[in-house]
């Protein structure tokens, strides 16, 4: 990337993040210190004790979630989700949210523990009658300070008289001195082994399709990913019901971005042959396909927020986004040889930027190399530029959200195969296998599963890996097409 695109990407991310922290200043200012003690309390999980003590203001816990990564322009879910808890609902606006907009996100985006949630909902309705007479209970486990409601309940949890499956003491207290509160720890119960089994669910389908190992110099260790096998258990741990809903009036967008020609880079030969057959297998499967042919960077952001802003989404019942280019760990090239993360392009397409999509699979396939060139036969070529041994963990391509699904080619730091008339391994396999797998009602971690294994049997001396990294939360199985697809 040159010095003038850097510095003209770092100028925008500075306003941009200015105008962000502006708006967090706007929050603050309505939130006196009954809301910030609401806000650290909410936090507990997520933010040490100790650093929560010292924050003073909102604006203190808004720089300690954004150091965790837990807020950010692009992700400003949790925020919401904390003043939503906190029935700060006009404040939501700053973050370009409604309130409704918040609670239908809220099933699949929340973070605040149920326990959490629990002890904050009792701690509204003790006033201070209640609370005195709760105090008088339990006196000798309690410092010897003016307490509220919050951190009453918060002293009882940090002494490990009550934690998530320990309620004994808090439904006595509440039996003595307020017995409707216990229809809340009631609920509470009842819910969580149900949560509990769906969040086990969500925690293996999320789980990465790898374990990375970077390979030694020397030809030393290589990069271990699940077997297939593995990724059946992963596969098999969904619910046999959890499969997303397939029956809207359209199937959804495709969207194929095609680089083939560079401004100094090797010509990709044979590319033009996987999207015809990417077009082909999505229209097959009810899709709508748009093919946009050597993007730039400034054409590929236009499509990003045409794409991020397309009526079709709200009809359709899923998205997918191809990208045949050249690339290196965790980013592609555009066809002006701009280095673009592919986080950076799924993210246009979380259910904050897209509200249209929420809680609907979202599928990314990624045809470039993520590591080092080798050397090839006359007919097989790699779309591997610049080598860099070091990589950051591969989750980071990936939103920190529900529902998405990254495919790529190839494991962290090798190469991908490209055949010059062809076509590549990857794609040619993905194709195939839509094509033979949908009509069997197969879902696409089993497709994807066969992928990985029909490509890592090519190619003699020369290896490929295909690598699945997701976190969809149910099965995506496409209904068996009514016309057949023509043989290829």
């Amino acid at each position: 990337m040159s010095v003038q695109g850097q510095n003209w990407i770092s100028s925008a991310f500075d306003n941009s993040a200015g105008n962000f922290r502006r708006r967090l200043l706007a929050i603050d200012s309505q939130l006196g210190d009954k809301e910030v003690e609401q806000l650290k309390f909410l936090c507990q999980d997520f933010i040490s004790q100790k650093k929560l003590e010292r924050s003073s203001s909102a604006l203190d816990v808004f720089e300690l979630l954004m150091t965790k990564e837990l807020l950010s322009e692009q992700e400003p879910f949790f925020l919401a989700e904390l003043l939503y808890t906190m029935k700060q609902p006009l404040l939501l606006k700053h973050l370009n949210y409604t309130k409704e907009q918040v609670r239908i996100l809220l099933p699949t985006l929340k973070k605040v523990s149920p326990f959490r949630n629990l002890l904050y909902e009792l701690s509204e309705s003790i006033d201070s009658d209640i609370l005195k007479e709760m105090t008088f209970i339990v006196k000798e486990s309690l410092p010897n300070i003016q307490l509220t409601s919050l951190s009453f309940l918060g002293h009882l949890e940090k002494q490990a008289l009550i934690d998530a499956d320990n309620l004994v003491l808090l439904e006595n207290l509440c039996s003595a001195v307020v017995p409707k509160l216990t229809e809340k720890i009631e609920i509470y119960k009842k819910e969580k082994e149900a949560e509990q089994r769906q969040l086990r669910a969500n925690e293996v389908a999320a789980f990465e399709g790898c374990v990375p190992v970077a390979e030694e110099a020397n030809g030393g260790r290589k990069e271990e990913i699940f077997s297939g096998s593995d990724v059946e258990q992963f596969r098999q741990a969904l619910p046999e019901k959890a499969v997303y809903k397939m029956d809207r009036k359209r199937r959804g967008q495709c969207v194929v971005i095609n680089n083939q020609k560079f401004t100094s880079l090797k010509e990709r030969r044979g590319t033009q042959k996987d999207a015809d057959c990417l077009k082909r297998v999505f229209q097959w499967l009810g899709f709508s396909v748009d093919i946009h042919v050597d993007v730039t960077k400034s054409q590929l952001e236009e499509l990003l927020k045409m794409y991020q802003n397309h009526s079709g989404h709200a009809e359709g019942d899923c998205f997918v986004f191809c990208v045949l280019t050249h690339g290196k760990y965790g980013a592609v090239y555009s066809s002006d040889e701009v280095l673009i993360p592919i986080r950076e392009i799924m993210s246009h397409f979380t259910a904050h930027q897209c509200p249209a999509l929420a809680s609907k699979p979202k599928l990314f396939f990624i045809q470039a190399c993520q590591g080092e060139e080798i050397q090839s036969s006359v007919c097989i070529e790699v779309d591997a530029v610049d080598p860099n041994s070091t990589h950051p963990p591969l989750q980071d391509s990936v939103p920190v959200e529900a529902d998405f699904l990254l495919g790529l080619a190839t494991v962290p730091g090798y190469v991908s195969f490209r055949h010059t008339t062809e076509g590549s391994w990857y794609i040619q396999s993905l194709c195939n296998y839509l094509k033979d797998w949908v009509p069997r009602h197969q879902d696409i971690l089993s497709i994807l599963t066969a992928v990985n294994d029909d490509v890592s049997r090519r190619g003699g001396t020369k290896k490929q890996m295909p690598q699945p990294v997701f976190t969809l939360r149910k099965k995506v199985i496409f209904p068996v097409p009514q016309e057949e697809l023509l043989l290829w």
